[in-house]
């Protein structure tokens, strides 16, 4: 049977919705190009994608195989080779780009181009261009992938809380260090030993804008009761995207997160929704852990 095509004729539903779905990636990305010389606004750039900031950054950097602050920093800096080229001064340029002093922009460009700025007004100087960004409309999925929708209430979380940074790059090196700290300390045992049948030890991460503090909590889903030395939070009710998988950590579930963003998001007729992004570990054995990833969502508008 074929695919039901919608407002764009000769398309179907799968391939229209990600056209919609890259259209507002595409204008979040003319947003950072056309303020490349200013400041760039994180939670502009996602509203105009439609989704959180924290979610903006992890489907680009999934999506480009870059960080988003990183691709940034490339297309300043290759702007501000090309104006040093030009004649501009250095300190000009430095100020332009966003870089408070003429020393933290020599460090940051020469990491780019393998040269100085002095250097780089020199005719024949060799460097680096990085070209601006655009995604276009590709169909992938020939893997199937398992999930299931589904809608869960209001439940109680007991365990240990850190505060990230909302830079995605600053929090990817914050949680790793933070699950090292709870394992060293006895935490993480003590939470397994509450474990019930069925359950699994939760990494919780907020991803709203509406949150003042980006949080993350490793813990377990208690009723009620306190553990001493723990603290509680309470996990909105929310409808959720499932999906599961299994294998050596953390690639295995890296890779199942990219294809979610790459493969499954752009055609699902589903957005992100604001809540909390929940990684659920069913076994204690990193080297083949079987696990969930849940993403809460919405019907996209």
């Amino acid at each position: 049977m074929e695919e039901e095509t919608y407002d764009y004729p000769g398309h179907t539903y799968r391939e229209v919705r990600t056209m919609q779905w890259i259209e507002r990636l595409n204008e979040a990305l003319l947003y950072i190009e056309d303020h490349l010389e200013g400041d760039i606004s994180y939670a502009q750039a996602s509203r105009l994608a439609n989704c959180s900031t924290y979610h903006f950054q992890r489907m680009f950097t999934y999506i480009a195989g870059v960080p988003l602050g990183e691709y940034i920093r490339r297309r300043r800096l290759t702007k501000a080779a090309l104006a040093l080229q030009r004649g501009a001064k250095v300190l000009d340029v430095a100020l332009l780009y966003g870089y408070d002093s003429p020393t933290s922009f020599n460090r940051a460009f020469q990491a780019v181009h393998g040269l100085t700025p002095s250097e780089a007004k020199k005719e024949g100087a060799a460097l680096k261009a990085y070209p601006k960004i655009s995604f276009s409309l590709t169909i992938k999925g020939e893997q199937e992938m398992e999930y299931r929708i589904e809608r869960k209430d209001a439940f109680r979380v007991v365990g240990a809380s850190c505060s990230l940074p909302k830079d995605m790059e600053e929090s990817m090196q914050v949680v790793p260090r933070f699950w090292n700290e709870k394992a060293k300390d006895g935490t993480i045992a003590k939470l397994c030993s509450l474990l019930g049948e069925g359950q699994g030890l939760l990494g919780i991460c907020t991803n709203s804008d509406e949150e003042k503090q980006m949080m993350y909590t490793i813990g377990v889903a208690l009723p009620e009761g306190m553990i001493e030395g723990m603290e509680s939070r309470m996990i909105d009710a929310s409808l959720w995207a499932v999906f599961p998988g299994r294998g050596p950590m953390p690639g295995t579930i890296q890779a199942v997160e990219r294809r979610i963003m790459t493969e499954w998001l752009p055609s699902s007729g589903y957005e992100f929704a604001n809540g909390v992004d929940m990684e659920v570990y069913l076994d204690d054995d990193p080297s083949n852990q079987s696990f969930e990833v849940w993403m809460p969502i919405k019907q996209q508008a």
